[in-house]
């Protein structure tokens, strides 16, 4: 659980983070930010480049937190993830936007699920 000095958002981001680096991605950035908004996490695995947005939410269901992923947020995520391409340099690189769904659970591990090329829904 979250100490009382930490988000959820933030725990959440932690959690995602944590179970990436387990999956054999690399790290690169964290709150990354722009003027569309924040890419949560920005990770490699092998020759993809990814995106990821968490969504972390209180309760049992994981639905919730993927049912923040709006019409607006989506577009958002693209377009940061364009300037992201464009100040780095990357846009040789294959890339897709993942999404990462937490549900925090009392008194019970949280629910983690990695949707892959989320934007293809």
């Amino acid at each position: 659980m979250p100490s009382q000095k930490q988000s959820i958002g933030d725990y959440g981001e932690q959690l995602a983070q944590n179970y990436l680096e387990k999956q054999q991605y690399v790290i690169l950035t964290t709150k990354w930010h722009c003027q569309y908004g924040e890419l949560d996490i920005v990770a490699k695995k092998e020759d993809m480049l990814v995106f990821v947005e968490v969504k972390a939410r209180r309760g049992q269901a994981i639905q919730q937190a993927f049912a923040a992923i709006t019409h607006s947020k989506r577009k958002k995520l693209i377009a940061s993830a364009h300037l992201f391409l464009d100040d780095y340099g990357q846009e040789v690189l294959d890339w897709r936007i993942d999404v990462i769904g937490i549900a925090i659970r009392h008194n019970e591990p949280p629910l983690i699920e990695h949707v892959e090329d989320a934007l293809d829904w």
